[in-house]
């Protein structure tokens, strides 16, 4: 089963629960109205057009943040949230580049920067079983999770049983080549600023094209990449051996095995 987020726009009340149930369960920053989506506003309620308009990651179903990532920092997990490993990421912002929603936000103002994004509550509730924290706080069902193919059927039913109520479009079955989170709607979504990206391609395939076009780029910026990567890892492990938090068999007894092997 593959899950997702259905946010039907007629029905949210602009309340903000689902923008501060995510920064309590992600001990995020909860100084100020969040006004758009930053490092520490992973999910926010924008105005438009008398609409209240639910942003956050889109969780694509073949993600182009993960697919350019060098070193998997960013991973689609198999019930579909897109989740962000910290301890790998080497900061080369290419997630931020390519995703298509503009999602992704880099921690500028950070001694040790790290990219931020919602991952769907994936580790404290949808792995055990739970739902995640914005959409249960929601007062009216505006914004409900389950099985994506259902949610589909669910939206499906609401634009034929109302179609004077809704635009004959449900975002996010087709855009980027699907997404994880769909969105209903009464106004045009191109009227309320949602990125035109309809199409029947996921992403990763239309960058993957660009790239090849530029080879030694591509070939030489991600051997490098990954260098960068092997030495910071290496400089943490050795970092935690000489403070007698790993042994060296535990750091780099991996290692030592793949020599042994060639």
């Amino acid at each position: 089963m593959s899950v997702g987020i259905l946010t039907d726009l007629t029905k949210c009340i602009g309340c903000e629960a689902c923008v501060w149930a995510c920064k309590e369960i992600n001990g995020l920053s909860q100084e100020g109205r969040a006004k758009r989506l930053s490092s520490t506003t992973w999910t926010t309620i924008e105005r438009n057009q008398g609409v209240n308009i639910r942003r956050q990651c889109m969780h694509c179903v073949e993600p182009a943040c993960a697919s350019v990532c060098p070193v998997t920092a960013l991973e689609k997990t198999k019930t579909g949230p897109v989740i962000y490993h910290e301890d790998r990421c080497i900061g080369c912002r290419y997630c931020v580049m390519a995703c298509p929603f503009e999602i992704p936000k880099y921690e500028w103002d950070s001694v040790l920067p790290k990219v931020q994004k919602c991952i769907m509550c994936y580790e404290k509730r949808v792995s055990k079983g739970r739902q995640p924290a914005c959409t249960e706080v929601c007062p009216t069902g505006a914004t409900m999770f389950g099985d994506r193919d259902k949610l589909l059927d669910l939206a499906r039913h609401r634009m034929e049983k109302h179609p004077d109520r809704y635009v004959d479009h449900i975002y996010g079955f087709q855009e980027a080549g699907g997404t994880s989170v769909l969105y209903l709607s009464d106004v045009p979504f191109e009227k309320l600023g949602f990125k035109a990206a309809r199409t029947d391609v996921a992403y990763p395939k239309l960058t993957w094209r660009v790239l090849s076009q530029i080879p030694n780029v591509v070939s030489v910026g991600g051997v490098l990449m990954v260098g960068i990567w092997w030495i910071i890892n290496r400089r943490e492990k050795l970092e935690k051996v000489r403070n007698g938090e790993m042994t060296e068999e535990e750091a780099f007894g991996e290692e030592r095995s793949d020599n042994k092997e060639t």
